[in-house]
């Protein structure tokens, strides 16, 4: 199974008493949504099931795609990395995910699958960490496939 964790792009900063889940993209943040869409949809299979926090900057992110998506409530921000391993169907979907979240969960979260630490990893705005489970020699293995920025394309 491939799991791909897609950190938001660039939000603005929230304005006083602002719904964080209404923060949108910033330009930047539009650019590098863009850019890493573009990257993206090169490499996903066409069955890849996209799941989406319900925050704005999210949702925008994930439209860059040109895909299907599902808005998951649970990933929202500050969401328990169980939720997320639950909505991915993690090791077990028979389709890859890719799922469009936060900090510090997406990190937690590859933390978690790659090294099985509870620890708070970065990953950049807009940045994806591509990991891919399989059985080696009958026994389970987790590996990073892929980091990218969107910056750096």
């Amino acid at each position: 199974m491939d799991l791909i964790l897609w950190r938001h792009a660039e939000a603005e900063v929230p304005a006083p008493g602002q719904d964080d889940l209404l923060r949108s993209l910033t330009p930047k943040g539009e650019r590098q949504a863009r850019r890493m869409a573009a990257w993206l949809n090169h490499r996903l299979a066409a069955t890849t099931r996209v799941l989406v926090s319900p925050a704005l900057r999210c949702r925008q992110t994930a439209e860059a795609l040109g895909r299907e998506v599902r808005i998951v409530p649970s990933i929202a921000p500050d969401a328990p990395i169980a939720a997320l391993i639950e909505a991915s169907r993690w090791p077990k979907s028979s389709e890859p995910v890719l799922i469009c979240g936060h900090q510090p969960t997406l990190g937690q979260l590859a933390a978690h699958l790659l090294a099985g630490v509870d620890q708070d990893w970065a990953v950049k705005k807009g940045a994806v960490w591509w990991l891919r489970w399989r059985q080696r020699d009958g026994e389970p293995e987790v590996t990073l496939h892929a980091v990218q920025g969107p910056d750096a394309l």
